[in-house]
């Protein structure tokens, strides 16, 4: 039987890498994003456009079209990247990506409930930026810490869902040449798509709730 996987910033870099993955390993991809893309249209099984995760609204509409529909793999990725400085941090900032960083990610997978069931995973595209130990140079104060609190959303998640038997694993994609660091990034999104899927792959009830890079390295919380 064929899997499905849904993804959500699924038009562009990570999200579209990882789509264009799963398509290749013959899983049905389900797209979810604010604007559709030509690239993910060719991969996509259905692209769900239009959608912004962090809404109730809009979200709400997500679960009634995805009604009945078994979902094996759940991939929060939509995410968003800006810098604040000690001194002049702009708050709206932080209050925005905390709504798409931390927020979206919970309000989208439980939303999905029902859409997952034994044997499903969830995957939280989060970032080593979210680790308190590992921060050694401070700044990116709405991005560290909307990542820490997917971080222990994630883990929480982790431990409500093992009942239900569903695994949730936090994963680092690495420095990815993508818009949101300039393509200036150390590795391809197709690099980081590769390790992620592989440490979903290896993800069970019994290493849920953990947080990796993509590279399978065990990150500090």
């Amino acid at each position: 039987m064929t899997s499905t996987v849904l993804i959500t910033g699924a038009n562009r870099g990570v999200g579209l890498a990882l789509a264009q993955h799963y398509h290749r390993e013959g899983w049905q991809v389900i797209g979810v994003c604010r604007s559709a893309s030509a690239e993910l249209a060719e991969v996509a099984e259905r692209v769900i456009e239009g959608i912004d995760v962090t809404t109730d609204a809009d979200v709400a509409g997500l679960a009634e079209a995805l009604h009945g529909t078994r979902l094996d793999l759940l991939i929060n990725n939509a995410g968003l990247l800006r810098d604040e400085q000690l001194g002049k941090i702009d708050f709206d900032s932080i209050r925005e990506q905390m709504e798409i960083n931390a927020y979206a990610p919970l309000r989208v997978t439980e939303a999905l409930l029902t859409c997952l069931g034994e044997g499903s995973k969830v995957a939280n595209i989060t970032s080593r930026m979210g680790s308190i130990a590992d921060n050694d140079s401070g700044g990116r104060y709405g991005y560290r810490a909307s990542k820490a609190a997917l971080n222990a959303f994630g883990k929480s998640l982790a431990v409500d869902l093992a009942p239900r038997g569903i695994a949730v694993a936090q994963l680092h994609p690495g420095y990815v040449q993508t818009r949101m660091v300039n393509f200036g990034g150390l590795i391809s999104p197709d690099e980081a798509a590769a390790g992620i899927a592989a440490r979903i792959e290896a993800l069970s009830l019994a290493t849920s709730g953990g947080f990796w890079h993509s590279n399978g390295e065990p990150l500090p919380w």
